[in-house]
């Protein structure tokens, strides 16, 4: 996983609640073995059927930040979800409330959930809907979004362990391999008549 510390670019406005993970990677995309290629099934269901829905529009071509309603990534515990939204593109996704299980997944991936009031989520929607240039600035370090164009600098909440595991591009694996040196001499001084797992 690689660091996160600053995320700025354009947004696009997703103007919709309660957006649940099927929604946001519908199940036929799931029976991939890869994890990669699951952009291309991002929202799917609406871009396929909704020819005005915001992923077809230009305008918003290449932005990296989501700004989304309340309750996004309910429903299922996927985390192709998650996948989905960073092979697209985006880094953080904006939302007043977030899944459980979706903001864990994604702070375990590398992308940043950003829970700000809805009276801030409303107003960086309508800004971004007026002017698709609109960039936005999302410090995970400061832990504030900041807007120029629509004076916002709101902070967002994220308990420190998390923070640091983003700021350090910390996955399990990673969290894992800060104790390598001591998994090894533990398993130097392992005693051999203790049992093992052949990895052949």
């Amino acid at each position: 996983m690689e660091p996160v510390r600053v995320i700025t670019g354009r947004a696009v406005p997703l103007d919709r609640s309660d957006v649940d993970t099927d929604q946001i990677i519908p199940a036929h995309w799931l029976k991939r073995v890869e994890r990669t290629g699951f952009g291309a099934g991002l929202f799917s269901g609406w871009w396929e059927n909704e020819p005005d829905f915001v992923l077809n529009r230009r305008e918003y071509k290449d932005a990296t930040i989501l700004i989304a309603g309340p309750n996004f990534g309910v429903g299922s515990s996927r985390e192709h979800a998650v996948w989905a939204l960073m092979d697209y593109g985006f880094k953080a996704v904006i939302s007043p409330r977030f899944g459980d299980i979706f903001r864990n997944n994604a702070t375990k991936t590398g992308l940043v959930p950003v829970v700000v009031d809805p009276d801030v989520a409303e107003a960086l929607m309508r800004q971004v809907e007026a002017d698709p240039t609109t960039v936005i600035t999302i410090d995970v370090e400061r832990l504030v979004v900041d807007c120029p164009a629509a004076a916002i600098s709101a902070s967002f909440p994220m308990d420190d362990f998390t923070r640091y595991r983003l700021v350090e591009g910390l996955d399990d694996i990673g969290l894992t391999l800060r104790n390598e040196a001591a998994i090894t001499a533990y398993e130097q001084k392992r005693p051999a008549w203790m049992p093992t797992i052949s990895l052949r």
